[in-house]
C-alpha cells in the first residue's frame, strides 16, 4: 500500500515537472506560429536575469520578477530575426499567469497573449482586444491602468499583475536584445 502511494507520487512529479512545462512551451510555439506563419526556425533559450537588470526593473515597475529567469523564444526565417518573444509568469490573485510578449527587432511589441490562465475569475485578460492595445508599444510607453490601458470590471488584480508583466518584459528587452 505505501509502496503504491510512493509510486503514485513518483509518477505524479515527474509528469508535473516533464510534462506540463513542454505543454506550455507547446502553447507558445502555437502562439508564435500563428502570428508568423510556418516556415520559422523557433531557438528557446532559459535566460538567467542578471541581478543588477531585475533590481533596475523591478524598482520600476514595482513588482517583482516571478522567477530568476525567462524564456526567450528567437524566432527567425530564412536566416533573419523576425522576433523576439520573452516568456514569463506574474501572480494573479492566487496562481501564476504565464504570458508571452513578442517584439520587432526595434523592441516594439508585435503582440502578447496570455499562454495559462490559472484563476477561477478575471479571465478577460485573455481576451484579445485587451492583449491588442499594448502593440506598438515600448520601452518609453505609458502604462497606467485606467489611462494607458484598459481595466476590466473583475479582473482588475489580473489587470494590474499582467501590464505590470508586461513593462517589465520590454524594460528586460530593451536591456538584454544585443546580448541575446
Amino acid at each position: 500500500m505505501i509502496f503504491n502511494k510512493i509510486i503514485f507520487i513518483i509518477s505524479f512529479f515527474l509528469a508535473v515537472t516533464i510534462i506540463y512545462p513542454q505543454s506550455i512551451k507547446r502553447q507558445t510555439i502555437e502562439i508564435i506560429k500563428s502570428q508568423f506563419g510556418d516556415n520559422l526556425n523557433i531557438e528557446s533559450i532559459k535566460y538567467d536575469i542578471p541581478l543588477k537588470i531585475k533590481n533596475e526593473i523591478e524598482k520600476k515597475t514595482q513588482q517583482h520578477f516571478y522567477s530568476e529567469v525567462v524564456y526567450i523564444f528567437k524566432i527567425t526565417r530564412s536566416d533573419s530575426l523576425i522576433s523576439t518573444g520573452i516568456l514569463d509568469n506574474v501572480y494573479g490573485k492566487s496562481m501564476p499567469i504565464t504570458f508571452l510578449v513578442l517584439f520587432d527587432i526595434k523592441g516594439e511589441i508585435i503582440s502578447t497573449d496570455i499562454v495559462k490562465y490559472r484563476e477561477p475569475y478575471g479571465g478577460g485578460i485573455k481576451i484579445r482586444r485587451w492583449n491588442d492595445q499594448f502593440k506598438g508599444k515600448n520601452p518609453n510607453s505609458k502604462f497606467k491602468v485606467g489611462e494607458d490601458i484598459y481595466s476590466i470590471s473583475g479582473a482588475t488584480i489580473s489587470v494590474r499583475s499582467v501590464t505590470k508583466g508586461i513593462q517589465k518584459l520590454i524594460l528586460l528587452f530593451e536591456k538584454i536584445k544585443n546580448k541575446i
